[in-house]
């Protein structure tokens, strides 16, 4: 009876666990945007935040993950309300595959990403979305303004950066596989939703949420 009682309480503690770990990613999302932030001459160019329609951040890749044919990753994305004031609801993501050309060393790697067509967010709010085969992506570029973009990153669909061992720098992520993580959403919103759902329809965020929505509009401001 015992083992059946210790069994049963180490079977709750992990799913409660599970239950959390979209909460917390959306926590360690914050902590990585605000990292990258807190460095202008090193973090995203502020006008290309400005004119960003949608942003993903997956936090936490660990090593390894980053090899041709074997990336996984989770994350959040969150995409500009109708009226292009603030942040939408975030909803959740998987990344796989693809090719970087190298490997990411490093026990952890964080990725962003950032959409800046209307065209591309479309895209991205589909259940699967393979960067460079249905929409163009490049490496961001680093520092205070974007004038130092070539032509490829002014016309790219989608920029990305990767941060690891403390360096931050473009990362053009070509062949990746994002999906919407039904499973994941379901934990957060009490029910199976789409992406696409969670984004577009001006639903409220959980609370969990708070510090990234926050930090999304204090940096990201088209009102500055």
């Amino acid at each position: 009876m015992k083992l059946v009682i210790v069994a049963g309480l180490a079977l709750t503690t992990s799913l409660l666990a599970i239950d959390q770990e979209p909460s917390k990613r959306l926590g360690e999302a914050a902590t990585v945007f605000s990292e990258v932030m807190a460095t202008p001459d090193k973090g995203i160019p502020q006008d290309l935040l400005e004119k960003a329609h949608c942003i993903v951040i997956v936090p936490s890749l660990k090593t390894g993950a980053f090899v041709v044919g074997g990336k996984y990753g989770k994350g959040v994305l969150s995409c500009r309300n109708k009226s292009g004031s603030g942040w939408s609801a975030p909803a959740t993501v998987r990344i796989e595959g693809g090719s970087v050309g190298f490997q990411i060393g490093g026990e952890t790697t964080d990725l962003i990403m950032l959409v800046m067509s209307e065209s591309g967010a479309d895209k991205l709010l589909s259940s699967k979305f393979t960067l460079g085969a249905e929409g163009s992506v490049a490496g961001g570029p680093v520092g205070r303004t974007a004038t130092a973009q070539t032509d490829a990153q002014m016309h790219a669909e989608i920029l990305s950066w990767s941060r690891s061992q403390g360096l931050f720098a473009g990362l053009a992520l070509t062949g990746a596989t994002l999906r919407q993580d039904q499973d994941d959403n379901t934990t957060l919103y009490g029910k199976k939703l789409e992406n696409r759902d969670i984004v577009t329809s001006g639903m409220r965020a959980p609370k969990s949420a708070a510090r990234l929505l926050a930090l999304l509009n204090k940096y990201s401001s088209r009102e500055r």
